[in-house]
């Protein structure tokens, strides 16, 4: 998980690099429709 973790950040970073603002586009759709993807890796990371 760690590994996926650190090449998708990876991606993001290189991508960043772009004319096209990826990282800030990722945060919005994340925070308006809170998927359920994302709330088991926060669970996941922070043990609980």
């Amino acid at each position: 998980m760690r590994f996926f973790c650190l090449l998708v950040l990876l991606l993001i970073t290189i991508l960043e690099i772009g004319p096209f603002p990826i990282t800030g586009v990722v945060l919005i759709w994340v925070v308006l429709f809170r998927p359920a993807w994302f709330y088991k890796l926060v669970l996941k990371i922070y043990n609980k």
